[in-house]
This record gives structure tokens, sequence and C-alpha cells, in this order.
């Protein structure tokens, strides 16, 4: 960080999970010179789904902050890709819950538009689609860009937990399940990438496009 006034601060699930002490960092990070954080949250903080410890690490940092809070990422379809390309099928549970994944691109963005500029110091922003898109229709657009189906078949919570603790610690899971099973205010929608960016956000079919290969 010698040299940086700006960083964008990104925690891992581990991180989490292992009781990662946010507050060190940006004392560090503040000793190295340090001014400005723009911290990747999510709307769980916003909503309480998730504890607000790390949001209010950088709110009481001393530093100038932002943050964005995006929800569900288009690329959590990843974890699908091998499943599609060997049986060109999708399991997942609460397919017909709908929320807004972003485009990790459009995320990458909004972070380089607010660690730039000082004007969005003190502002949360929520990143979202401008609609909420289920996982069948999810799988659907994923058929769709390979030109042909791809079937979806319904995960009980507790299939859909033995499959996400293979690569997520469990208590990130139990907490993800939560979220999907009962979204509530996670299926709002926000106009702040339109905002931050003068463009509406992409599309889960754009993200779809540029990862097909992924799938094939």
């Amino acid at each position: 960080m010698i040299g940086a006034d700006a960083i964008f601060l990104l925690t891992s699930g581990d991180f989490a999970a292992a009781g990662g002490d946010l507050d060190a960092v940006l004392e560090v990070a503040r000793a190295g010179g340090v001014r400005r954080v723009v911290l990747l949250s999510s709307q769980g903080f916003g909503t309480r789904h998730h504890s607000p410890e790390f949001e209010d690490a950088v709110t009481r940092s001393g530093l100038e902050w932002a943050m964005l809070r995006p929800e569900n990422f288009a690329s959590n379809a990843l974890q699908w890709a091998e499943m599609v390309r060997a049986q060109r099928t999708v399991a997942a549970p609460f397919g017909d819950v709908g929320l807004s994944a972003i485009d990790p691109v459009d995320i990458a963005e909004a972070a380089a538009v607010a660690l730039r500029d000082t004007r969005h110091a003190g502002r949360i922003y929520e990143l979202t689609r401008p609609a909420p898109m289920t996982t069948r229709q999810q799988v659907a657009a994923i058929g769709e860009a390979l030109g042909e189906p791809v079937r979806f078949v319904e995960q009980s919570r507790a299939e859909a937990k033995t499959q996400l603790t293979r690569f997520m610690p469990e208590p990130i899971v139990d907490r993800t399940l939560d979220i999907l099973g009962s979204p509530g205010a996670l299926q709002r929608v926000s106009p702040d990438v339109e905002r931050l960016l003068g463009r509406p956000a992409r599309t889960f079919a754009e993200w779809v496009a540029r990862n097909i290969a992924a799938f094939e």
C-alpha cells in the first residue's frame, strides 16, 4: 500500500468465518498513508441478514469511505458449470426466488468511480440490475446461449448445503441459504449502477455470453 491514498477493500468468506479483525487491517492501511477506502459490502449488511461489523469498522476507522452493496453475483453461476458441461443440468435450491445478480464487471467499474472521485465519500450504493431474475430463469438463459436446453432440478436445502460446503465455510453457507430462501428486502432493485456509471447495469445474458466457454 506504499504510495496509495485510496484502497478497495474486499473481505473473503474465510476471513469472516475466522473472525478476522478488520479494524486491524484498516489501522495498517491508515498507517501506510491511505486516506480513503471503498468497501465491497453486501445488501445483506443493510438488511441485517449479515452482521454489520465490517461496515461498522469502516465507518469508525477515521478514513473517508464509500460502500458498495451488491447481493448475488452473476459469476456465482459458475458453480453450475461442471454440471452443465457434463449433464446439461443445474441442481440448485429455491428455483423461483428472484434476486438481482449483478455482473462483477459492473462492480469493478463502480468501485473505480468511487475510488477516484471524493464526491462519493460517505455514500452507500446498492448495486442491482433493473429487475430480479430467478435461478430457473438464469438456467434458461444459459441454455439459450448454448443453443440447447439445460434442465433445472430443484434441490432441498440439505442437498444445497452439502454442495456449497465443498467451497464455502459452513456458517457462510447457512447464512446464504437463509437469504436465498427468504430474501425479503433483498429483492428490491436500485438505480445506483446507472447513477454511478451513467448506464444501466449489464444483463445476466451479457454475462453468460462473455463466459459461455465455461459451460460448453
